[in-house]
């Protein structure tokens, strides 16, 4: 992207379609627009997670799952991440703007107004925690509101100063199960920390095949991922199988507080164990984060990543001991 068409997109990314040939406005139906505004597929990640979180302290208290209190939590904890993520893609809009896999969204593309997209992310966060503190617990409610205002605050700015974005955006983006636990059972415990921290961890190899997969773009926007300044890749390599190999034991602590059985407990070393082999696969290649074969590895790590924790969070509800 020449000098030229980067300081257009800076100031108004909309005008970059009308410039730069590669950048082009996809059609869109409304509906699609605020599903990409609020990140629909993570956010529903997210809510699975937080419904393993509540089925999780559900059980511990000897309680029906399904109950309105679950229903509740998740749309409150639903709204609350669609709108911190729509309030990030508001902030972002010029960097999106700058990325292939980004710059359809609704803000950089210019299909739908800053004014409309912070407008929609606001409602949807004072909503979603509003919603928490009255239908579930006001301890829910306060956390959900700080894990909006972290990921806004403290992850999405950093992304261009430092690569310790994702260790700080990691704790936001853990805390779904923990609220899913604390609107169960009205306060933290150990037990809902071991799910953030199954979270915590998995978000390491998980993020960083991503930016490996996306380095060249995230460069191109000036986004410091670790592979964007670790060009070799080693320290991302070491970052990953280091997460990755304590995620094993770590997600066995539910087996030790005995809130799952043994055949949680076999899933989740063979799935920790598979886990860590797409990492080491990755690492066997011995290519830098630049070369396309060590990327195309990298999706197949990233696609290993999601097939992981749904799965981890079924077999811990299918094994829960009540």
């Amino acid at each position: 992207m020449s000098t030229t068409v980067q300081q257009i997109v800076e100031q108004e990314p909309s005008k970059a379609i009308a410039v730069n040939p590669d950048v082009k406005a996809k059609r869109n139906s409304l509906l699609g627009d605020y599903a990409q505004l609020f990140k629909l597929r993570v956010t529903s990640l997210l809510v699975v997670t937080a419904w393993a979180g509540y089925y999780m302290g559900a059980a511990r208290s000897n309680e029906p799952w399904f109950t309105w209190n679950l229903l509740n939590a998740l749309w409150g904890i639903g709204l609350t991440s669609a709108g911190a993520a729509a309030l990030n893609e508001v902030i972002e809009r010029r960097l999106d703007a700058l990325m292939k896999r980004t710059r359809n969204r609704p803000l950089p593309s210019g299909r739908m107004s800053v004014t409309t997209g912070l407008i929609a992310g606001l409602t949807a966060v004072i909503v979603g925690t509003v919603s928490l503190a009255i239908t579930t617990n006001i301890l829910t409610g306060a956390l959900a509101l700080a894990t909006a205002v972290t990921y806004l605050a403290c992850y999405t700015p950093l992304k261009k100063i430092s690569p310790i974005s994702t260790f700080i955006g990691a704790f936001p983006g853990a805390m779904p199960p923990l609220l899913g636990w604390t609107a169960a059972r009205g306060h933290v415990e150990m037990e809902g920390v071991f799910l953030f921290l199954i979270v915590f961890f998995w978000q390491f190899p998980h993020f960083q095949a991503i930016a490996w997969m996306y380095r060249d773009q995230y460069e191109a926007a000036g986004i410091k991922m670790l592979p964007v300044v670790d060009k070799g890749g080693h320290a991302t390599l070491r970052q990953m199988i280091s997460y990755c190999s304590a995620l094993i034991p770590i997600s066995l602590m539910p087996v030790l507080w005995r809130m799952t059985g043994r055949v949680y407990m076999v899933g989740a070393l063979v799935l920790g164990l598979g886990f860590l082999w797409f990492v080491l696969r990755l690492a066997r290649t011995k290519l830098p984060t630049t070369d396309p074969e060590s990327q195309r590895v990298a999706r197949h790590l990233l696609q290993a990543s999601i097939i992981y924790l749904p799965i981890l969070f079924a077999l811990m509800m299918i094994n829960v001991v009540r």
